[in-house]
């Protein structure tokens, strides 16, 4: 029989579908078509693309030219820019100027590179430079709220097959994380406990959504999951803010996310998917009842007319079945098999 269940942080609900559950192989993956090298973030071309504003290359290499293995530059169509950002009202409307900031980092100078394939070591520099770019612009002011992301794939709204993720810095707290922090400082109050510390001891204990674990962070699938092999990555340590992460965490960080990654490709042919991490705003940093974590969700069914009239979300595969496949995959794609740095939950 079909089952609600609610979400404990934002109290949305969903519908595990269970009389329409669905295998791995029941989602046909339609493979957008490579269009191979040459475009604005390769190599080569660094003159195709706004001034970079940060990069990681090699000693004696000028900016704007190769030799970076990392590379932020400003998004050449910006949704925000740096600016003031006074609301004003327009009779019964509300509206402000689109201040903020919006950066592209270019994962890799190869273009068919991609998060399953590169080494351990490079995919470190990305979220190393992730952190590197929140917190250059955490103090700035009029931001509010930083979100990073990767879009994977044209379904998920990749513009451009290029290996990138993006950072937004808005002049307000969005919607989603107000909701959360909301749902999370009430159960702090009522409890006295962050509420995602206790969702890392349930999962760990009872182990039926758990997919991974290292020493530092755990994967599994949530509770309330909305999608279909929805994961979350989440740090064992109580951090509100991304912008805390140190060093040795980094590096489970990378080893984690590239063995969660690896095993959704093996798993479902390489699906398009999103990546988001979900952070505290500024001014939150030390907030007691706020936990970071990453959400990744790939995309392998449609929100429809149902979900838009009801904000209720139906998910075909229960999550608890979700992480059973993730945790027996093998990464093989046709070569040796890897060996995973990271720990298996079985």
């Amino acid at each position: 029989m079909p089952e609600l269940r609610q979400d404990p942080i934002t109290k949305k609900w969903v519908i595990i579908a269970t009389e329409r559950s669905k295998r791995p192989s029941d989602f046909p993956i339609k493979q957008d078509k490579k269009k191979g090298g040459n475009c604005p973030f390769c190599k080569g071309n660094e003159d195709k693309t706004p001034p970079e504003i940060m990069a990681y290359r090699e000693q004696g290499t000028n900016r704007d030219t190769p030799g970076w293995w990392i590379r932020v530059v400003p998004n050449k169509f910006p949704a925000l820019q740096p600016g003031a950002s006074e609301p004003e009202k327009q009779n019964f409307y509300l509206t402000r100027p689109g201040a903020g900031a919006h950066e592209v980092l270019v994962e890799s100078p190869e273009h068919n590179s991609s998060l399953a394939n590169h080494s351990t070591q490079q995919i470190r520099e990305i979220f190393h430079a992730w952190r590197d770019r929140y917190q250059a612009l955490v103090n700035q002011d009029e931001i509010k709220y930083i979100q990073i992301f990767k879009n994977e794939g044209a379904v998920a709204g990749a513009s451009l097959e290029h290996p990138h993720s993006q950072l937004i810095a808005t002049p307000l707290i969005p919607p989603v994380v107000a909701e959360e922090l909301t749902g999370s400082q009430s159960y702090h109050e009522t409890q006295g406990k962050c509420i995602y510390c206790e969702m890392i001891k349930q999962e760990t204990q009872e182990k039926t959504r758990l997919v991974a674990e290292n020493e530092h962070f755990l994967v599994f699938c949530p509770f309330a999951s909305r999608f279909p092999f929805e994961t979350w990555v989440i740090t064992k340590q109580h951090q509100a803010s991304f912008e805390e992460i140190k060093d040795e965490q980094l590096q489970d960080m990378s080893e984690i996310i590239q063995g969660t990654i690896q095993k959704t490709a093996g798993l479902l042919n390489y699906p398009p998917y999103n990546m988001v991490l979900h952070s505290a705003p500024v001014g939150y940093n030390n907030a007691a009842y706020y936990h970071w974590h990453l959400e990744i969700f790939p995309r392998l069914t449609i929100v429809a007319g149902f979900e838009w009239g009801t904000g209720i979300i139906i998910n075909p595969t229960p999550p608890e079945t979700a992480a059973k496949y993730l945790r027996e995959v093998s990464i093989d794609h046709g070569q040796e098999k890897e060996e995973l740095s990271w720990q298996e939950i079985h």
